[in-house]
Parts: structure tokens; C-alpha cells; sequence
């Protein structure tokens, strides 16, 4: 499990990015990189990292499902997942 303050720093860099998207996009259709440098830090989406929804690990993350690899296989193995099923030949 990762640490609370790690996933709520995550939500709020997601907020962030949120915010000021159009903004961004503006300032970079406008070739205004001055305006784009003094935006705070965490409004750039480079900055997000994706995390597993249910523990919050960073590594591992499979896009398609939104979970980690760990959390995954649990889930698969239980039958939590529709459409998974453990391969067997």
C-alpha cells in the first residue's frame, strides 16, 4: 500500500492539470512560452503518474484495468475481473 500523502498528492496534481488545460492550451497556440513558464509546476500533465487505484503502487500499472500487476493477478485468480480468465495449455 502506497502512503496516503502520496495519493492525495497525485489527486491534487490531477486537479491541477485539470484546471488549467485550457489555459495551457492557449498560451501554447499562442507561442507564449513566458505565460506558459510562470503556471505552477504541477499544471504540466508530464508531471501525473499513474497509480493503482486500489493501493496506490506506482509500478506496474496496467492502463487497460487501471490496477497494478499485483492487484491484477488477485483479482483474476478470485474472478473479480469479467472476461479474465487464468490461462491454462
Amino acid at each position: 500500500m502506497a502512503k496516503e500523502s502520496m495519493k492525495a498528492r497525485e489527486v491534487k496534481r490531477a486537479k491541477t492539470v485539470a484546471k488549467y488545460a485550457e489555459k495551457r492550451k492557449a498560451l501554447k497556440e499562442a507561442g507564449d512560452y513566458d505565460a506558459l513558464q510562470k503556471l505552477p509546476k504541477n499544471a504540466s500533465p508530464i508531471r501525473m503518474h499513474n497509480r493503482c487505484k486500489l493501493t496506490g503502487r506506482p509500478r506496474g500499472y496496467m492502463r487497460t484495468f487501471g490496477i497494478s500487476r499485483v492487484t491484477f493477478r488477485e483479482m483474476a485468480n478470485q474472478g473479480l475481473i469479467p472476461g479474465v480468465r487464468k490461462a491454462s495449455w
